[in-house]
């Protein structure tokens, strides 16, 4: 495999970006359809920067998005993040990566803990993050009703 190489999203990116957003949510994995019907759409809830590319041979393999999810002061110690990998690039390494690189950036721009929220039939995605050192702090019960079955939201973090 190509080098990867992962920098901040630009607005070159967001095509690509939507097609991958759309080809890997879905209801064992996201509580609803996503949807973006356009560039500035997707702009509007990811604007360029706010989430880093994992690039190979030109190619989005993947991305990792980061914010503070509240926005208050006494919070802003948290860095919330969301990660998608392309089918052709998952268990190759680019989670991993993109994985390592947010808690690298988050210790260099002073973040304390790193969170993530997962459905509990995302196993797959469960297994990854507790490899990485995520541990489940807690669980909206039901939170979510997918597929005529209620589904759990995990909330898990790691301190970095």
């Amino acid at each position: 495999m190509s080098e990867i190489v992962i920098r901040p999203s630009i607005e070159a990116d967001l095509p690509e970006l939507i097609a991958l957003n759309h080809l890997i949510w879905n209801g064992t994995n996201s509580p609803a359809t996503i949807h973006y019907p356009s560039v500035t759409e997707y702009a509007e809830h990811y604007p360029p920067g706010s989430q880093f590319v994992a690039v190979i041979a030109n190619r989005v393999a993947g991305y990792i998005g980061y914010k503070n999810p509240t926005g208050l002061l006494s919070n802003s110690h948290v860095l919330e993040i969301d990660i998608g990998v392309h089918p052709d690039f998952q268990r190759s390494g680019v989670g991993k990566q993109l994985i390592d690189y947010i808690f690298k950036w988050g210790k260099e721009n002073g973040y304390y803990k790193v969170s993530i929220r997962v459905l509990e039939t995302n196993t797959q995605a469960i297994a990854f993050y507790k490899a990485k050192g995520f541990i489940e702090q807690g669980r909206l019960i039901d939170e979510f009703f997918i597929n005529g079955q209620f589904v759990d939201d995990l909330l898990m973090y790691k301190k970095l």
